[in-house]
């Protein structure tokens, strides 16, 4: 059976744009080898991604929103851990502000 990815995202906070953006990179980067990618609307400032229901990224756990080049790599690393990404397969650097805290846009439903 091929592999599902699940992204869950805040409707209160209005992400789904965002998840469905990160759907859309996926399906076409591994458009031979996931079978699904289903977006399931939350609520609480939810945003986590799941590959065959074990949790790769957690945006609360993380502080942060994943960058898709991250998302491309967890995803791979379940699915097809010797498939080449090309650019997608260099460093994540976190965005940081000058004092060092990681930026991240707040839920006001958290």
């Amino acid at each position: 059976m091929a592999p599902r990815v699940e992204i869950h995202y805040c409707t209160q906070c209005r992400w789904l744009l965002r998840a469905g953006w990160m759907a859309q990179e996926l399906l076409t980067t591994f458009s031979d080898t996931l079978g699904e990618v289903a977006l399931v609307p939350q609520k609480g400032g939810v945003f986590t991604v799941y590959v065959d229901s074990e949790l790769v990224f957690d945006r609360k756990t993380e502080g942060r929103f994943p960058e898709m080049k991250e998302v491309k790599q967890l995803v791979r690393n379940k699915v097809a851990p010797s498939m080449d990404l090309g650019h997608s397969d260099t460093v994540v650097k976190s965005k940081t502000t000058d004092a060092g805290t990681q930026l991240d846009e707040a839920c006001p439903n958290e």
